[in-house]
């Protein structure tokens, strides 16, 4: 059986999702991020040196990485579904929104995380003025003008289709929940750009990730 291991409020929900699409059993080992830190905690390291998540245990193999995990997991399992025909349009396009999830969208978003906690993280009052007026240039010169021309170039890409690489669901999909998801949370993503809104909707009403929020406990990405 495949092993999942979860870590709360993370990139592994996606992982449950896909599994519950493909209607394949599993078993899901949780761990909770310090409440602190928001980290992962030490024991994920005996499953994989990185010690993050998601990781999964399937035929006698450990594997992470959200995206190979999401392709290995289509791919061996799929029997077609969720995965365009090779040589087709959407197949390149499926390629490249599941290596663009974490390749270009996720990585402002992340900076954009660190440098708010930077903002109002504890310090010496005489190094605070400074720190902040740092982490606000970085934010309004960089990481937010990325954050908006990525959000538009992803809401123009749905303009002619309800789907990432066509007219269909495919786990590219799936690998791009999770930046959406946060893109809500912390990068401005809101009505403004509807076809992204709607894209959401679509797939929080899809039964199977229901299904993976009941599996997977309270997914804190969520509003």
């Amino acid at each position: 059986m495949i092993v999942v291991h979860h870590l709360n409020n993370s990139r592994s929900q996606r992982v449950l999702w896909l599994l519950e699409e493909l209607g394949l059993a599993y078993e899901v080992k949780r761990y909770q991020r310090d409440a602190k830190t928001m980290l992962a905690p030490p024991e994920l390291r005996a499953v994989h040196p990185l010690g993050k998540s998601p990781v999964i245990e399937d035929a006698g193999q450990i594997l992470a990485e959200s995206g190979a995990i999401v392709e290995y997991l289509a791919e061996r399992y799929g029997e077609g579904r969720f995965v365009p025909a090779a040589g087709t349009p959407e197949r390149l396009r499926y390629r490249y929104w599941m290596h663009f999830a974490e390749g270009t969208a996720q990585p402002p978003l992340l900076l954009k995380l660190l440098f708010d906690r930077i903002e109002t993280a504890p310090m010496p009052f005489f190094v605070r003025p400074i720190a902040r007026t740092i982490a606000q240039r970085a934010k309004n010169s960089y990481v937010l003008p990325n954050i908006e021309r990525i959000l538009d170039f992803m809401e123009g890409e749905l303009a002619s289709r309800d789907w990432f690489a066509g007219g269909e669901f495919s786990a590219a999909d799936v690998q791009m929940s999770f930046p959406l998801e946060a893109s809500v949370v912390r990068g401005g993503l809101d009505a403004k750009r509807p076809r992204l809104m709607a894209f959401l909707e679509r797939i929080h009403a899809r039964p199977a990730f229901r299904r993976a929020i009941d599996k997977g406990g309270e997914y804190g990405l969520l509003r």
